[in-house]
């Protein structure tokens, strides 16, 4: 039975890779204090080198991605290295990315001025293997687009984060999982009633050859702390898109 076991798991970390599982880069920080809902991945590893795709259906949801993707990199890069934001809109923040853990002076934020211009700056910048992550914010993207940068991004190591807000279609996306964050009541501290930490439900709704899976976290000091695990049946009803 143990040398059955052991086949068996030799050839789950040969089909890994073909499912676009990379083992991490040297040196690349594999723990980002999610908990439960990083162990959910195989081997109990964020997926790097790979694409990432997030979903907002309203502003209070891009706000809430927007922090969580901040804490995101704030653990990624610990240890160095500079992200690329994608913004055509130019809505994001930048100070406020102090507050997760990352100069802001570290993020290049590029505004393109038209859909097409945006895509050829992700293209590119995913293709640069001296960034750590590239975050884009692009509505709508084909299979055919979304598959080329999941090809890239094997070749580069760069970890993609495509933020869709209110897309017209949410499954014609190649990557590796399709997240949402929700913003969630804070918990206040001490005497202090309304001062609590920043606190998300954040949800993996599709993922490789695994379930859906979702865990309340917060973000205190310099890292996330999760709070709970929820089952698939728990996780709240998906709202309308469009």
């Amino acid at each position: 039975m143990s040398q059955k076991q052991d086949v068996l798991r030799e050839l789950y970390q040969e089909i890994l890779p073909l499912q676009g599982y990379k083992a991490p880069a040297p040196g690349q920080p594999i723990d980002l204090g999610l908990g439960p809902l990083q162990a959910g991945f195989p081997n109990g590893v964020f997926p790097t080198g790979a694409m990432h795709d997030f979903i907002t259906v309203d502003d209070e949801q891009l706000a809430a991605t927007t922090a969580f993707l901040a804490g995101v990199l704030g653990q990624m890069m610990k240890s160095g290295g500079i992200a690329v934001w994608i913004s055509p809109g130019g809505r994001t923040f930048a100070q406020g990315f102090a507050y997760y853990g990352v100069d802001p002076d570290r993020i290049i934020f590029v505004t393109p001025g038209t859909l097409k211009k945006a895509l050829w700056v992700v293209d590119e910048s995913l293709r640069c293997d001296r960034f750590i992550a590239v975050v884009a914010e692009i509505p709508d993207l084909s299979s055919f687009q979304s598959r080329r940068l999941q090809l890239v991004v094997e070749q580069s190591r760069v970890t993609g984060f495509l933020v869709r807000h209110q897309p017209r279609q949410r499954s014609s996306v190649a990557s590796i999982a399709q997240w949402r964050v929700t913003a969630h009541p804070t918990q206040s501290q001490g005497a202090r009633p309304g001062r609590g930490f920043p606190r998300w439900l954040v949800e993996v709704l599709r993922i490789r050859n695994r379930q859906p899976m979702a865990c309340e976290v917060e973000w205190i000091g310099t890292r996330f702390h999760p709070i709970t695990m929820n089952e698939q049946a728990h996780i709240p009803n998906e709202r309308k898109i469009g």
